[in-house]
């Protein structure tokens, strides 16, 4: 267990993997001012991350190896955490106002189901604290299960059957009032794998209550929220953040960000945006995000930036550089200054014990 401080403006390796990162000059102020942490993950360097503020102001990195992580969802003091084959249950074990060494939260792996690799993406909280995912492999919503791989609980409705065929790419999925409220997908297909033809315009957002299609003409999206009333989402093909006007069915642009876009929270006003950068010949490319981003005269970046909501602007951002360069998902976790979590390598996990009193 270990905390990796950088300042502001120095770039370093929290990882000891060749990762390195380089927070703007005012984001750990923010950080601070939010009274709240950012996790954010990443399965191509299977590690979550969690960013915070040390107790001499300085931005805290901890990070801890997962296999394949992705989706992530915070619920009180649960983080609920996607991995290559089982969905994990991390309990923050700490009371209010207790601290662990430097951590103020301290997250324990209790409890895991075995799903097996049916490609979980966004991870989400119903009303009553329990989890439900997006399995992207079987295009449907899904529960983990106690006896079984997962219990199918709805599917898009031109998907005429759950099969082991990724026909849509169903991928995101927006909480409302603690019901699944809308997803995103890339393509309206029925067929295996036949999004992969429709990436430019294909993409959709789905009310889940209706089956009703609200939005369409999209590039790839990805992670609907619903937020203060709104349903915003990224249209990773674009490399557009926005929302969507029920009314009309239409996609807002808010702000354009420099790289594949996965991975949606928010902190009062503000959006907090996961960027990944592109991998040549992949779902990844050759897409209308080219075009943007040459029209520009910049590079897609690995990074997670801080939208202002009020304004559109790109207030903050945390560059990532070295071994990683794609990111899946961020979530904010209100209250925690400085978060840090048990690994299952080390001998660590054998010796903390945290007792109810």
């Amino acid at each position: 267990m270990s905390e990796r401080p950088i300042s502001p403006e120095v770039a370093a390796s929290p990882s000891g993997a060749g990762v390195q990162m380089h927070a703007s000059r005012l984001f750990v102020s923010w950080l601070a001012e939010q009274h709240a942490s950012i996790a954010f993950t990443t399965y191509q360097g299977g590690k979550i991350f969690f960013v915070g503020v040390n107790a001499n102001g300085e931005l805290a990195i901890f990070n801890r190896n997962l296999a394949r992580v992705m989706g992530v969802a915070v619920h009180e003091h649960t983080l609920w955490i996607a991995t290559l084959w089982q969905l994990w249950r991390f309990e923050n074990v700490l009371k209010p106002g207790e601290r662990y060494g430097a951590y103020d939260r301290y997250y324990v792996p209790q409890l895991a189901y075995t799903t097996g690799d049916i490609d979980v993406h966004d991870v989400g909280v119903d009303a009553d604290g329990d989890p439900i995912f997006i399995s992207t492999l079987f295009s449907c919503i899904a529960r983990p299960d106690p006896k079984y791989s997962f219990t199918p609980i709805w599917k898009p409705p031109f998907v005429s059957r759950y099969a082991a065929e990724d026909r849509c790419h169903l991928n995101g999925l927006a909480m409302r009032d603690g019901q699944a409220a809308y997803v995103s997908c890339v393509a309206r297909s029925d067929a295996n794998e036949g999004w992969r033809e429709h990436r430019r315009t294909g993409g959709l957002i789905i009310d889940v209550a209706s089956n009703e299609i609200v939005c369409s003409g999209l590039s790839m999206p990805h992670s609907p929220r619903w937020h203060n009333g709104t349903l915003y989402l990224l249209n990773a093909g674009t490399g557009e953040f926005g929302r969507v006007d029920l009314q009309t069915g239409q996609f807002i642009p808010i702000a354009f960000c420099p790289g594949f876009l996965r991975g949606l929270s928010f902190s009062g006003d503000y959006a907090v945006v996961g960027l990944s950068m592109q991998r040549k010949g992949s779902a990844l490319s050759d897409l209308l995000l080219d075009e943007n981003l040459a029209e520009r005269g910049i590079q897609a970046r690995c990074a997670v930036q801080v939208i202002d909501l009020k304004r559109g602007d790109v207030v903050h951002e945390l560059r990532l550089g070295g071994a990683i360069e794609e990111l899946f998902d961020t979530a904010i976790i209100p209250g925690a200054r400085n978060c840090g979590s048990v690994g299952f390598i080390s001998d660590e996990i054998r010796h903390t014990l945290f007792l109810r009193e």
